[in-house]
């Protein structure tokens, strides 16, 4: 008999920092994935090849063998999880101040999870067999386009990279130049070479057409998808296709990084600027940031593809002559495939246009605006409106006592979405019927306030009977399958003028789609999150790039802009589509602020029945936490404060922020005070606190 160390699922607040003791007959590979007991409960865990950290009560008994409960069972057929996946786990872990258990666990799909040995061997064989009469293999026969000279370049630039170096790239095109066909070229060059790719996506409806085009590219090769759009058979399915090194391509978000591959040999990250690659609970890891670690670990090249990238990546790919780090490769593809010109920018001052009457809403768009869709309609092309804000309107309002349909379980307005008559909370779900009269006063006339998506949609087709309104967003996408007999639709000229949110506004390959409208897109210009402005130009600039993609229309493509602030700085960048400048004048905003990328952040969130509750949480961390920020140096600590939601569900949250100038001092008093915050929070719990966390490099302040 020996002794087997094993990871279990065990949540931060459970005080089982690291892997359990169990015996059985012989010694076990490090990566095995086996079935334990726990309690009453038999879970599944995976064997692990470092004591890890223990608890005080571990600490003080020696455990002796006869003491130990015994493995109940080791998956047949199952390869050991990796070294290079265990090393990745155990970062993740660590940096994002997670339980070693809870991270390995939550990586693992949720089916494998609930197997036993014969239920396992039966998904094993089915698998095999599959494979053996070639069911996984994709069968289309895709034409393979001439490289543009940039295209050219910048696989010649890739090929000059050392074979089996650790290096990351930054592919910077502009919207339309090619980048997904350097991917493709540079997986042609990996398959060939007999390794694995692993192309990671932002969201799930980029999925499909990524999937769709790699397989018409590689004909005869296992390609797999991972999301969380999936059933669980699906993604089990998958996870064993790449694990068994089956899989030759693995398409998938951000989970998909987590992917164990043996023959891995390249990393494609596109839109790497997406705040969609950070997980936003649980475990709020970043993905691409993942992404680059496991290239270093697995000493293969990771390509970063963005037409706008982060700040951050930006900065690391700048020379260390001009201010950046130079830690990565950049490679700039500025033109169009078939040389088409890039939109262009219009800005139309909402200043000018005529002041509706009292009493009255002004309209959607501007008269210019509803005449240029109508000259698109007569040519033949098609429209693109965005409108980053879903539902028919933002709130109801009784136009006597002043009564807004506020949720009442979150500190927000309830949408009111009118195909079904219903006031909707977007943050707990809480749905209610649309009432006949204010509840408070009895009028009859409650109305809309400001538009969304839903009422936009109706007031074109009302301005423009002649064409045909088409909406894509979350609302109309939830079924399975609506998105891609929406895109379909669109694409099969049965849209004149779409309208949608972000959603329709990066990655799709839009061929009629001569001009797109940005309707109310100056709120983020004065928003108190440091990164609005950034995230406010990658969409524009990504909503412009639907517009024009054929080369034989792109003369005369077009983006017209709504907004009170034409001479806004982000609107002058944007008209040169000049990145370049803008990210320029962002981190020098950044470096005098002492923010991202020349500072590091963490977040501590907490939750509780009351504010209160939460905030003396938090400000007890505070007084924990001050004598070694003072020792480590160079690290601030800000005061409590509720968050830009303070309530949902019940629920009040608030949050502290922590500054540091080095990472290194950052991880150092996060991972010393963990233990002693997840004390604090149990004496805090009679108190109302309900969780907390930590999120290390957060992108919503």
């Amino acid at each position: 008999m020996v002794r087997v160390r094993v990871l279990v699922e065990a949540p931060q607040h459970s005080g089982l920092l690291g892997p359990l003791d169990y015996r059985h007959v012989q010694a076990l590979p490090a990566g095995s994935v086996v079935r334990v007991p726990l309690g009453r409960r038999t879970v599944t865990g995976v064997v692990w090849d470092e004591a890890g950290a223990v608890s005080e009560e571990e600490t003080a008994r020696t455990w002796s063998l006869q003491e130990l409960k015994p493995l109940v069972e080791v998956l047949p057929d199952l390869p050991p999880l990796p070294g290079p996946w265990r090393q990745l786990v155990r970062f993740a872990a660590t940096y994002y101040q997670r339980s070693l258990g809870e991270m390995a666990m939550m990586v693992l799909p949720p089916e494998l999870r609930q197997l036993d040995a014969v239920q396992w061997a039966r998904r094993v064989k089915r698998l095999r067999k599959a494979v053996a009469e070639g069911e996984t293999v994709a069968s289309e026969v895709g034409r393979r386009p001439e490289l543009t000279p940039e295209q050219g370049e910048a696989l010649a630039a890739l090929a000059v990279r050392e074979a089996g170096q650790a290096h990351t790239v930054l592919l910077w095109g502009s919207t339309g130049s090619g980048k997904t066909e350097v991917y493709l070229r540079r997986a042609e060059q990996a398959l060939d070479a007999g390794q694995q790719v692993l192309m990671m996506v932002p969201e799930i409806n980029l999925t499909p057409q990524l999937e769709a085009r790699v397989a018409a590219r590689f004909a005869g090769r296992v390609i797999v998808s991972l999301h969380s759009g999936l059933t669980p058979a699906q993604r089990l399915r998958h996870w064993m296709l790449a694990h068994l090194g089956l899989a030759d391509i693995v398409l998938g978000t951000r989970l998909a990084v987590f992917t164990p591959m043996p023959r891995l040999g390249l990393v494609v990250v596109d839109e790497e600027h997406d705040p969609s690659y950070k997980q936003q609970d649980g475990a709020r890891y970043s993905a691409r940031d993942l992404a680059i670690y496991r290239g270093h670990l697995e000493r293969v090249g990771v390509i970063l593809g963005s037409a706008t990238p982060s700040l951050e990546t930006w900065y690391n790919a700048m020379p260390t002559a001009d201010g950046g780090s130079g830690r990565y490769l950049r490679l700039h593809m500025p033109s169009r495939v078939g040389q088409g010109a890039m939109p262009k920018v219009r800005l139309l001052d909402l200043t000018r246009e005529p002041k509706p009457l009292p009493g009255h809403e002004a309209p959607p768009l501007s008269r210019a605006l509803l005449d240029a869709l109508a000259l698109r309609h007569e040519r033949g092309e098609q429209s693109l409106v965005l409108l980053n804000r879903r539902g028919y309107a933002p709130v109801l309002q009784c136009s006597d006592c002043g009564w807004k349909s506020g949720c009442p379980h979150c500190s927000a307005w309830r949408v009111f979405h009118k195909v079904d008559r219903t006031l909707r909370c977007h943050h707990c779900g809480f749905t209610e019927r649309v009432p006949r009269a204010c509840p408070d006063c009895g009028n009859a006339d409650i109305h809309p306030v400001g538009r969304g998506t839903e009422r936009l949609e109706e007031q074109l087709a009302e301005a423009l009977p002649q064409l045909r309104v088409g909406r894509i967003d979350a609302d109309v996408t939830r079924l399975k399958g609506a998105l891609e007999e929406k895109l379909a639709s669109v694409h099969a000229g049965e849209v004149d003028v779409l309208v949608g949110t972000q959603m329709v506004a990066k990655g799709h390959d839009f061929r009629r789609i001569t001009l797109v409208a940005a309707v109310n897109p100056d709120a983020a210009l004065f928003a108190s999150d440091f990164r609005a402005a950034e995230r406010q130009f990658a969409l524009l600039l990504q909503a412009a790039g639907r517009a024009g993609r054929d080369a034989g229309v792109a003369e005369g493509s077009e983006m017209w802009v709504q907004t009170w602030h034409p001479d806004h700085p982000l609107y002058a960048a944007l008209q040169r589509y000049d990145y370049e400048a803008f990210a320029r004048q962002q981190l020098k905003e950044r470096e005098m602020a002492g923010l991202p990328p020349y500072a590091h952040l963490a977040m501590l969130r907490a939750e509780a029945r009351t504010q209160d509750a939460a905030q003396d949480f938090l400000r007890a961390a505070a007084e924990v936490a001050e004598a070694l920020a003072r020792t480590l140096g160079g690290i601030l600590l800000y005061p409590p404060v509720p968050t830009a939601v303070q309530r949902v569900a019940n629920v009040e949250r608030a949050q502290m922020l922590i500054e540091a100038g080095h990472r290194v001092a950052l991880q150092r008093l996060l991972s010393r005070l963990t233990p002693d915050w997840l004390a604090l929070a149990q004496k805090n719990r009679p108190n109302g606190l309900i969780r907390w966390a930590v999120d290390v490099d957060p992108l919503a302040i």
